[in-house]
């Protein structure tokens, strides 16, 4: 009977390690915080699809997100595999400390949307036209609401094998938007694309096949919609809102 050969990974990153001699200080930022520091010491495997990162703010799932982007070659501030627009750098030093095992013969296309500065990015893409001779212009981010052009960059941009990198996309999508971007996830699956999301959102973390890793005091664990911390919270909140907003009055 013929071996069964192992198929060939060929997403675009299967594991983040640390560089040898990093010289980051395990006791300050950012190899102080749990999460990184799981990362540094253990690594992190990444297989295709959608992985979610969840926590608390200041737990480290965005700052390990925007490190795999940065590591990746995407601009720290957000954009596209090529764009280079910098307002003020605030990243932290964690993207080069990290190697990114790549597959074979992966896509070198990659995204990454953080909430904070699309602003910024879209007076980039404004003030650099692209020289595509695709015959539907640019959308003007600008002239749209937050959450739509949130949307049209994601149906614009998240296109084909490449890596998707987020930062809380949910920031600035209503409910059903929100509902709208795990469609366009599911998309970006079937086209092949690796997605390394950082969330605080019960109903984006709730996407049917996605990993989920919770970041806390115990760097990073695997864990499922069910058993989050943040969807217990939202849970008790919704049954009894008054339980919870009471103690803001004492």
């Amino acid at each position: 009977m013929p071996l069964r050969s192992t198929p060939v990974p060929r997403h675009p990153v299967r594991r983040v390690e640390a560089v040898a001699d990093h010289g980051l200080d395990p006791a300050a930022y950012p190899a102080s915080i749990p999460a990184v520091r799981h990362v540094l010491e253990e690594g992190l495997d990444l297989g295709p699809g959608v992985t979610f990162l969840v926590g608390e703010n200041g737990s480290g799932k965005s700052t390990v997100v925007e490190a795999v982007a940065t590591a990746f070659g995407l601009s720290p501030e957000g954009g596209s595999s090529g764009s280079r627009h910098s307002t003020r750098p605030t990243e932290s030093t964690l993207g080069d400390a990290l190697h990114l095992v790549r597959g074979v013969g992966s896509s070198r296309w990659g995204f990454f949307l953080r909430a904070e500065t699309m602003h910024g990015w879209y007076s980039y893409l404004e003030d650099n036209p692209s020289s595509s001779k695709d015959p539907e212009p640019e959308p003007r981010f600008h002239e749209m609401s937050h959450g739509e052009s949130f949307l049209k960059v994601l149906e614009w941009r998240f296109t084909g094998p490449g890596l998707f990198c987020l930062d809380e996309p949910e920031a600035a999508l209503s409910f059903s938007s929100t509902l709208g971007l795990v469609a366009v996830l599911q998309r970006v699956v079937a086209g092949r694309g690796q997605v390394l999301c950082a969330t605080h959102s019960p109903v984006l973390a709730a996407m049917p096949g996605a990993r989920i890793l919770e970041a806390g005091p115990w760097g990073l664990r695997e864990t499922t919609w069910a058993d989050l911390e943040l969807v217990e919270h939202w849970r008790r909140y919704l049954a009894d809102p008054s339980a919870y907003l009471r103690h803001l009055e004492e």
